[in-house]
């Protein structure tokens, strides 16, 4: 008999962005243990509305700040790893439009981070990621 489909964890993240000379450019992090690309995300924050908490996810792991939408871009599903198995994680992405990118924050040391040009972002992430990140080539 087949497992029962799990309930997804819910997570929040942003999608950083920025405008140069008309194209749009994107700002991924590396994760912490696989070191993959991927947008800064984590788990809601209370006492923050959700696009506040990606927001202060964003300053913490991209030392970035900017004006963050308030309505979501769209959802990704992902299997997050733990130490003895994976969990199913729904995050809801808001979009970021970056007018600050700070020296010091608080997980320069633990990530990498970088700009790129929308398809090569695309190539880099999970593929459901990468379906809102090339759905920005219209904006």
């Amino acid at each position: 008999m087949p497992e029962p489909t799990p309930e997804p964890l819910h997570q929040i993240g942003a999608l950083p962005i920025q405008k140069e000379g008309g194209r749009i450019r994107v700002l991924l992090v590396t994760t912490r243990t696989t070191r993959r690309w991927t947008i800064p995300k984590g788990w809601p924050m209370k006492g923050l509305k959700d696009h506040e908490a990606a927001a202060q996810e964003a300053l913490e792991e991209a030392g970035i700040e900017g004006r963050i939408e308030k309505d979501a871009l769209g959802t990704y599903l992902y299997w997050k790893r733990r130490e003895t198995h994976f969990d199913l994680c729904q995050v809801t992405v808001y979009l970021m439009k970056v007018e600050k990118d700070l020296n010091n924050y608080r997980e320069q040391d633990e990530r990498e981070k970088r700009w790129f040009e929308i398809e090569e972002a695309a190539l880099l992430v999970e593929p459901e990621l990468s379906s809102l990140i090339l759905g920005l080539s219209g904006k």
